[in-house]
């Protein structure tokens, strides 16, 4: 049975043997706290290693996905750690760098990540979504890093970012704040698809989930593995690692269910619903 954290900022549901995880802060457009950075993190890794849980589905409350951090309460937590004989410069760098360990395990889940994006997507929301294996939009969402409109860096964010969409529409959107849509974030390949209206994105959910759902979950999970340590390692050393992730798949439990269930036209026991 799997056990989630209690949280505050975040409402969770597992529905299906998905975790859905709703940003909770409408009131402040879903803004990233401090609070909720830290409940974020203890959630993804609380169910890292359950391999019956299929996908994580991450979406905000109220019709927006993100509106980045919250930098009113940021501020405040980073004056109440600094002690009259502290570093307030270090104790920034430690909040800032608490971020960048919330993308890094949002990216580095188990499962496949989903991001469903709506309303606005601006600097953490934006890199949350650079984080996540596969992003659907609504054509009107709209995308933004607007750091450096604030005499600030999207620090954390940056390697994520560049990762997603390439060095050269990086430095666009960081250098200038642009201000792009979802059909825009579609071509510069941030997210994958877009949609005119909630239901069509909720549609859109429900068939990535399926698609998700025909696939082995360990398989699944040693695909990202790979893909994910793929970028600038030397290719005889990938390919190396290649051949014997697909040698531990291919004497697996599933790769046996697989094969005879495709030899039987059936769907493998991981396509079934369990609802839990």
């Amino acid at each position: 049975m799997l056990t989630l954290p209690e949280t505050k900022t975040l409402l969770l549901s597992l529905r299906d043997g998905v975790l859905h995880i709703t940003f909770n802060r409408p009131e402040r457009k879903n803004a990233l706290s401090p609070q909720m950075i830290d409940e974020l993190i203890d959630v993804v890794t609380a169910v890292s290693t359950e391999p019956e849980l299929r996908a994580l589905v991450l979406r905000g409350a109220g019709g927006t996905f993100c509106a980045g951090a919250d930098i009113k309460e940021m501020a405040a937590r980073d004056a109440s750690t600094v002690k009259p004989a502290g570093d307030p410069q270090l104790a920034l760098a430690r909040s800032n760098r608490r971020f960048g360990e919330l993308v890094s395990t949002v990216r580095g889940a188990t499962q496949p990540v989903i991001a469903v994006v709506e309303g606005a997507v601006m600097g953490g929301g934006f890199g949350l979504v650079c984080a996540s294996d596969i992003a659907l939009a609504l054509a009107d969402a709209r995308f933004g890093m607007p750091e450096t409109g604030l005499g600030l860096v999207p620090a954390q964010i940056a390697p994520f970012v560049v990762e997603r969409v390439g060095l050269t529409h990086a430095r666009r959107l960081m250098l200038t704040g642009a201000r792009i849509d979802g059909t825009e974030a579609a071509r510069l390949g941030l997210v994958h698809e877009v949609y005119a209206d909630t239901a069509a994105l909720d549609a859109a959910l429900d068939s990535v989930i399926e698609q998700i759902r025909r696939c082995a979950p360990r398989a699944t999970a040693a695909t990202k593995r790979l893909v994910l340590s793929t970028p600038g390692r030397e290719l005889r050393s990938v390919l190396d690692e290649a051949a014997q992730i697909f040698a531990q798949a291919a004497v697996s439990d599933e790769a046996r269910e697989g094969t005879v269930a495709f030899v039987e036209k059936r769907k493998p026991s991981w396509a079934t619903r369990v609802t839990k």
